[in-house]
């Protein structure tokens, strides 16, 4: 199978874009603790603004696909996602292969110390709109990082409170 979601779309997708976001957020829990709840793909709609995520094919796990849809009044954006890779309690990577969101990411957990555990959120997205979509990311991008980092500040009280996973 071939294009977006067949293997030799999933493969150029899986290379990273020249858009790059990245978000870090400390969480008083352990690295345990916060894994579970990151993967807990459906629960991610309780901290992400505007968004429903859902699992469409598989577990959750590694091989399934993700979709997280985002709606602002007309406006939706729905984000399909691979995960590619699991290496719980400290990873998990996936691929966006949508049509217009497209481009690898990780999720990452590293213990720091008694119970802590450092979240760290990269993507690199392939830019839609050949040059346009280029010029555009910079103006883009503190927003997109202001949101993701507004997001995980969210899920880490979540967590802290015992309201997640």
């Amino acid at each position: 199978m071939t294009g977006p979601e067949g293997a030799d779309g999933l493969a150029e997708a899986a290379q990273p874009g020249a858009g790059e976001v990245t978000a870090t957020v400390i969480v008083d829990a352990p690295a345990q603790r916060v894994f579970a709840a990151l993967t807990a793909w459906e629960r991610q709609s309780d901290w992400i603004p505007f968004t429903t995520v859902r699992v469409v094919e598989g577990d959750g796990g590694e091989g399934s696909l993700v979709e997280a849809v985002t709606a602002l009044g007309p406006a939706v954006l729905r984000d399909e996602m691979r995960v590619i890779r699991v290496d719980a309690p400290y990873e998990v990577g996936v691929v966006h292969c949508g049509r217009l969101l497209r481009g690898p990411g990780v999720l990452r957990c590293t213990p720091v110390e008694r119970d802590r555990t450092q979240v760290v959120w990269h993507e690199w997205f392939h830019l839609p709109g050949g040059t346009a979509g280029r010029v555009a990311w910079p103006v883009l991008w503190p927003g997109s990082k202001f949101g993701l980092t507004q997001a995980l500040k969210k899920f880490a009280r979540l967590v802290e409170q015992g309201r997640l996973p």
